[in-house]
């Protein structure tokens, strides 16, 4: 099955080795069975709410169970409530959710299991700029972060952990390449996103003005 540019980015992240990799919200599972041939030595935990998805995909593992040589576990469940495994490496993967969400599962997570090491490879829909300054108040670290265009459509892939000494920036830093011209369009759509929204005077935030100094940066 080929992946998606969003998914095979997050899956192209999974280097090191996890004991438990957790693919939250999963779908249909496309990210979790190619985890299972390139994570061999992990258990892959699929993780959705909606019961009728997570039944048929069970269905469709028991089926090819015979070619899987992983572990792999489904679970119909919160994400909020994710039973990690103490004392074990987890990767925690929670893609194509909007950003309010993600925070919310992700505050959760660490509230739940704030004596542990978390690591996360989030992939927000909108409101990046918000999902980062909230993981900065968490007091996440950066690993990694990846700009990838799929279909017309920007996403930010951010790999943090709460052991990572590297900062989060509220408008990312190691994944701009402004010399691409599909780098240059995201910004270009972001700074326009942020200006309209500053037209309302209630609104005394200059968040633009931060995305502009990547310009500027660049140009300096």
């Amino acid at each position: 099955m080929k992946l998606s540019s969003r998914l095979d980015t997050i899956k192209n992240k999974v280097i090191a080795h996890y004991d438990h990799i957790w693919d939250c919200c999963c779908d249909h599972g496309q990210l979790g069975v190619a985890l299972l041939s390139s994570q061999p030595k992990s258990v892959i935990h699929f993780v959705d709410v909606v019961d009728e998805l997570m039944v048929d995909l069970e269905s469709q593992l028991q089926k090819h169970a015979s070619a899987i040589q992983s572990q792999w576990q489904v679970h119909c469940m919160d994400v909020a409530k994710l039973p990690l495994i103490k004392g074990k490496k987890n990767l925690i993967i929670i893609a194509g959710v909007g950003g309010d969400l993600l925070i919310e599962l992700v505050r959760s997570i660490q509230t739940r299991n704030s004596d542990i090491e978390l690591e996360f490879i989030l992939c927000p829909v909108l409101h990046n700029y918000m999902v980062r300054c909230e993981l900065i108040e968490m007091g996440f670290g950066l690993i990694s972060e990846t700009l990838v265009k799929e279909n017309k459509r920007f996403y930010e892939v951010l790999h943090m952990s709460n052991q990572a000494e590297k900062p989060i920036t509220p408008v990312g830093d190691d994944m701009w390449n402004l010399s691409d011209s599909d780098h240059q369009e995201y910004l270009k759509k972001t700074i326009s996103h942020y200006q309209r929204m500053e037209a309302n005077p209630n609104n005394l935030a200059k968040v633009s003005c931060l995305y502009e100094g990547l310009i500027m940066k660049r140009n300096s």
